[in-house]
């Protein structure tokens, strides 16, 4: 399917560019084949998609293959995942750069510089202390290996009820190893389902940490659905991030109550409606991904 060129991407009432939007392609159609998969995010009027583990089982013939469909829809991938090793156990330091070193090989040959990253588990033996450190200290070695190829790492918290055994299950941990490691191409993921499950209070911890947020997902508490769905007020998240001068991607990652490209095309216009209808909170605050 040959898609014609995007329109230009929305304006806010400031004349403040919608920032990038993205489609996170695990929850979207996962038993269709790839290109029915890329193509129904294409369809629904999204240009970029962000991988989880799509690609770990590829041979170079469907790596090719993947780049041309993609160039056929005019679909960038922005993000991709290094998701098999965690940062904040020493003793996996050697196998988490090793795979960060493997990112961003694969990121270059996509066009993308960000690669989503995770903490792994708890050690029983270790202190949080000890795994804080052991986190700043590994994050460090791999900013210098991302930035070598211009690659940023960001940074994901998971919910402890989806991952009770996880170091990293709070954004405000998260921005307190971020803000440690005082790397320019290491920033926090916000995702605001985990967040909300986590703790809530999204707008507060958002504002008080603009500065170390370099991409935002979207998904509604219960069951991520949709924005809009559930029980987060998404209108007046996205409005704050507006104010904040967010230039970072906003990414969908839920799973589709209805047919896919109808329930993506859903989100996309929410998020356009609620960032022309304006800001809300001080005009002076500014919030740059870079």
């Amino acid at each position: 399917m040959q898609l014609t060129d995007p329109t230009p991407r929305p304006v806010s009432p400031s004349g403040i560019e919608l920032p990038t939007l993205s489609v996170m392609l695990w929850p979207i159609l996962p038993h269709e084949p790839f290109e029915r998969r890329i193509a129904a995010v294409a369809e629904a009027g999204y240009r970029s998609v962000q991988l989880y583990d799509e690609m770990a089982q590829w041979t170079s013939a469907e790596h090719r293959r993947f780049r041309q469909v993609r160039d056929a829809l005019g679909i960038a991938v922005d993000a991709i995942c290094a998701y098999r090793a965690g940062f904040s156990d020493p003793a996996q330091r050697g196998n988490f750069l090793d795979e960060v070193r493997s990112c961003t090989e694969s990121a270059d040959s996509l066009s993308c510089r960000d690669i989503i990253v995770v903490s792994g588990d708890r050690v029983d033996a270790l202190s949080a202390t000890v795994q804080r450190q052991a986190s700043i200290d590994t994050l460090n070695q791999a900013a210098d290996i991302a930035a070598s190829r211009g690659c940023r790492l960001f940074l994901e918290s998971i919910n402890p009820e989806e991952a009770p055994e996880g170091f990293l299950n709070s954004v405000t941990q998260g921005f307190d190893i971020v803000g440690a490691v005082a790397r320019p191409n290491v920033r926090m993921l916000f995702d605001f389902f985990h967040e909300q499950m986590s703790g809530g209070n999204l707008i507060s911890k958002l504002t008080k940490n603009a500065e170390l947020v370099g991409l935002v997902h979207l998904a509604d508490v219960p069951g991520r659905h949709e924005p809009g769905t559930g029980e987060i007020n998404y209108r007046n998240i996205l409005q704050r991030l507006f104010a904040l001068r967010f230039t970072g991607s906003i990414a969908m990652e839920f799973k589709p109550t209805g047919p896919p490209v109808a329930s993506l095309r859903a989100a996309r216009e929410y998020v356009e409606d609620a960032w022309r209808s304006g800001a809300v909170g001080s005009e002076d605050d500014e919030l740059v991904a870079r």
